[in-house]
């Protein structure tokens, strides 16, 4: 067995443990990144049982929509669904108070909308990404019109933060998000506000959206791996 096989069955838990929470006759956001791809996985087995029936999903990403149609779950769009009765996604830090930073998928834009729109929405995560403030460990996507890259770095540095534009692994030049725009990705010593944070990011003209997710989630479900054995604990 090797080392990372706890960790991967841990992400299975956590991801069985949300799909488990999505009824019958809902639409449900479906996020994107390692995590909620098992939950993806899973919910799409519960419906080929038969232990679901009539789901409907809102991918966040072209990663979620191709999941979603490998696992055979249908997909419906905002202008079709009345409303979003759950969400699932990752994150990649989460404070005490449910705050999330997220993005790392350059899918934080469309993240936001679906799982603001959502009555609930549960977050997938290990204990890893758990921090006692936000940017701690993680600097904050910022999606940019491409246009404005120069104006809203030097607006950035001016709030203190550090910015650096995210560049592609295995491709030359920049990420481009699903919405053709840029990604720059901003270090802070720490977020003392968040939601003021979010606000005035989010005014700087150029700006599309920011990763700061504030008074979003309803729930935290939380992976471990104690001695190999793998857990899922409620924050």
């Amino acid at each position: 067995m090797s080392e990372l096989d706890p960790v991967k069955l841990m992400k299975q838990e956590v991801g069985r443990a949300a799909a488990a929470r999505v009824q019958s006759n809902t639409v449900i956001g479906l996020g994107t990144g390692s995590t909620t791809a098992f939950a993806i996985q899973f919910i799409g087995e519960r419906l080929k049982s038969g232990e679901l029936s009539n789901i409907k999903g809102i991918p966040t990403s072209f990663q979620a929509s191709v999941l979603a149609k490998q696992h055979g779950i249908p997909l419906t769009t905002l202008d079709e669904a009345d409303e979003i009765a759950l969400a699932i996604d990752g994150a990649d830090e989460v404070d005490s108070q449910f705050n999330l930073i997220k993005g790392g998928g350059a899918a934080h834009t469309r993240e936001k909308i679906v799982d603001g729109l959502a009555k609930e929405f549960i977050v997938v995560v290990d204990s890893s990404k758990l921090v006692d403030k936000l940017g701690s460990t993680f600097p904050l996507p910022v999606e940019v019109l491409p246009m404005a890259v120069t104006p809203v770095t030097k607006a950035l540095e001016a709030l203190g933060g550090k910015p650096e534009l995210r560049m592609g692994i295995k491709k030359d030049g920049p990420v481009i998000t699903d919405q053709g725009n840029m990604v720059l990705d901003v270090t802070f010593s720490g977020i003392d506000n968040p939601a003021e944070l979010e606000r005035t990011i989010n005014n700087i003209p150029g700006v599309l959206e920011n990763g700061l997710f504030v008074g979003v989630a309803t729930e935290v479900l939380v992976g471990e791996v104690k001695d190999g054995q793998a857990s899922v604990r409620n924050l």
